[in-house]
């Protein structure tokens, strides 16, 4: 099962070496990390997305609180989260297909960012679930390439 975790961290040098440790030394394994500056400067906010069972997140979440530089720990499976995901993705066009994978991405309120003679490259924003069904399509164009920025999410309340 996935689980979605955020950490407010001071944001300092070792932080994330320390907090990356703790899953590896424990043999848990991060899907995604996501790592910025809150509007305190001086805090971080680490939005990981692990798998396992509900005991094994709750040791997670135990050995999280531990670390000195750890300030929070929010596991979002106890309340309503906002949730988003970035991709940008190159997918290999031609004449014919160009404005298909177009339409694709306006029906999906994706943007285009950079037009090449045999490829386009597209920003898309939303959650795991818009951005795999986005992925699924422009797979029959062929993906040149791809990077996602992983998870950012906060709570509603």
């Amino acid at each position: 099962m996935r689980h979605t975790i955020s950490v407010l961290v001071e944001n300092k040098f070792g932080v994330l070496t320390r907090v990356a440790g703790l899953f590896s030394g424990r043999g848990y394994n991060i899907d995604t990390l996501n790592v910025a500056p809150t509007q305190d400067p001086s805090v971080s906010r680490m939005t990981v997305v692990t798998r396992g069972d509900d005991a094994t997140l709750e040791q997670i979440v135990k050995q999280l609180n531990k670390l000195v530089d750890v300030l929070k720990v929010i596991d979002f499976r106890d309340g309503e989260y906002i949730d988003r995901e970035l991709v940008l993705v190159k997918v290999g066009v031609d004449s014919k297909s160009r404005a298909e994978v177009m339409q694709i991405t306006d029906i999906f309120r994706a943007k285009i960012v950079d037009v090449q003679p045999k490829s386009l490259t597209i920003e898309i924003t939303g959650n795991e679930s818009k951005i795999e069904k986005f992925l699924t399509l422009m797979q029959t164009f062929g993906v040149l390439d791809l990077t996602r920025t992983g998870k950012v999410a906060l709570p509603r309340k």
